[in-house]
Parts: C-alpha cells; structure tokens; sequence
C-alpha cells in the first residue's frame, strides 16, 4: 500500500515535529520487552537468521561434541545432483607385462631361494630365545604407543564441539516465520537435531515469540557478494567474517567439502578473513592487515564467495 503523506494539523492542533516522532519511537523501542533467552541458554540451542538471493528464513544451530552426533544423511541429495551423476571414475589397468624365464633359469633361481629361505630360518634359531623375546617385547610396546596416540587423537577429535543445524537429508531448513518454524518443531518431523537430549523439552516449550535471534546470530549473506565488488574501501569487515563464520559451519553440519575446501587455511578466502580481522584491530596489527587487504583482488574474492552462496543456497529447503 502506498504511503499517504501526512495532512496539514489544524492552527488548534500542535505540530509535531521529526525530532518529537524520533523520540517517541525510541521509546516505545526501549519499552518493548527483550527475548527471553533463559531457554536458549538452557538447551543450548540458538535461533538463528540467514538472508540468501532468495529470501530471509529462521532456523535452529547447536554445538556438541563430535561422537554424540550423527551427520545428516546426503545420500538422496547427492542422487538429485545432476553433476554427481557425471563424475564417473573409469579406473584403467595397465597391461600386464608378461616375462617368460628359461626354464634352467628358473630352477637355479628357485634353488637359490630356497637355500636362503634354509640358511634364514638357521639364523632365526641361533639368535636364542632371549634375543626374540626382546624384539617381541619392543615390537609391543611400538604397537601398544601406536594405540594410545590413536586412542587419543580419536578422543580429542570426539570431544571437539561442532555445529549442528536444523537440517534433513542434507537439506538446511529455513523458514519464513517464527509461526512456522515453531510449528515444525512442534509437529515431530524429523530433522537431525532431534538427536539431542534438549529436543523434546524445545518442542514442548517454545513459543514464536521466542524465535528472536542475536545479533551475533543473524548473518546476511546476501549482501556479501556485492560489497566485495564495491572494492577495497567499500568493504564491510564484520559483514563479511560474520559470513565466513556462518559459511564454514554449514559447510561442516552440511557436509559440503567443496565450501569447506574453498574457505580451508591458506586458501586466498581465509587469507581475506585473516586480513579482515587483522585490520579491525587498533595499531600496527590493524594497518598490515590493511596492506594485506589491498593485496587481495576484489573480483576472485567475489567470485569465490559468489560460488559459496550458491553452493549454500543449492541445499536449503525453503518452509512457509
């Protein structure tokens, strides 16, 4: 609907000006009740706000450990991937060389071997049982240090807190509202977060009302592309780390190696994060990160990203 402009006040009415319209705005701001996350902080579980090329929609994002969660399930997603269908790998063997021996030549050389398979197993025998023993002993010991460094390399890499969305069949689920992502959750669908001990204690509890992401937690990747065509100076350091930050845990709940590989250390899109956060900070920390910024070409920064977003919004499956 067309905004009206607003009618001239009568002599007997008094007028209120722009500054007296911006303050009572600030108040009614100020009056309105903040979220309560008193049940966020408790599940630990946070709503979320993600703005793509094709809209804005809510969902839901966790952190636990890595062996208490089972990744989301890409098989019927890689399926619907027209370009997976095409990556066959046709192994070829080479030819075999075949090498016919004279067949003198190869009793001699079976003899022979057969002389030093004797002559070997003879050595075994002399070296005492004191000798086998020990080698035994440290061959242990290599295998069981061998175990320990695994055991605990497998323990330290269960224990890492990773990201885990509202997600289903490798597809991010994103909603239009709070009504609607608060019906979902109510409804029993399934979706990959119900794997955690909080979930039904959400459903039973949450309200739209609720469904008021941070600040923190509201991420426009929609805008990201854009302002790195801008240029150096137009770019918006918190705008795009808070990007990387949201890119690279939808990768990982997700599964997408292709983003995880894109936005790894050392590739030329971390580097630009790097330099990003460099430059935000005060001294000469700040201004190398600004030098290292000027480094970086705008158009492969924003190509890299435009891949990224559209690899992210290939998987979301988009809820009223």
């Amino acid at each position: 609907m067309a905004r009206q402009s607003p009618q001239r006040p009568d002599a007997d009415e008094p007028e209120l000006d722009d500054t007296t319209s911006s303050e009572e705005a600030d108040e009614v701001e100020a009056d309105r009740p903040a979220a309560d996350r008193a049940l966020w902080d408790e599940l630990r579980i946070d709503p979320v706000e993600i703005a793509l090329p094709a809209g804005t929609g809510f969902t839901l994002r966790a952190y636990r450990p890595a062996r208490e969660l089972t990744p989301t399930d890409v098989a019927e997603r890689d399926q619907d991937d027209p370009f997976l269908a095409r990556r066959q790998v046709v192994e070829t063997e080479d030819d075999e060389e075949v090498v016919i021996l004279d067949e003198e030549f190869a009793a001699l050389s079976a003899e022979k071997d057969e002389d030093e398979a004797d002559e070997e197993r003879a050595g075994r025998r002399r070296r005492g049982k004191a000798e086998a023993a020990a080698d035994e002993d440290a061959d242990e010991a290599d295998e069981d240090e061998a175990d320990e460094d695994e055991d605990e390399a497998e323990a330290a890499a269960g224990d890492e807190e990773v990201p885990v969305f509202l997600t289903h069949r490798g597809k991010l689920l994103l909603f239009k509202t709070p009504e609607s992502l608060v019906s979902f959750i109510r409804s029993g669908a399934p979706n990959d977060l119900s794997q955690l001990d909080s979930w039904n204690e959400l459903s039973e509890r949450v309200e739209p009302a609720d469904i008021a992401p941070l600040d923190e937690d509201t991420y426009e990747l929609d805008l990201v592309v854009e302002n790195l065509r801008g240029g150096h100076d137009a770019w918006d350091p918190t705008l795009l780390i808070e990007a990387g930050e949201i890119a690279r845990d939808l990768s990982y709940a997700l599964r997408l190696p292709a983003v995880l590989d894109m936005l790894s250390a050392g590739s030329s899109l971390d580097d630009l994060d790097e330099a990003l956060r460099a430059s935000v900070n005060g001294g000469i920390g700040g201004f190398l990160g600004r030098r290292r910024l000027k480094k970086i070409g705008a158009q492969t920064a924003s190509l890299g990203w435009r891949t990224i977003v559209g690899k992210i919004s290939a998987v979301v499956d988009w809820r009223d």
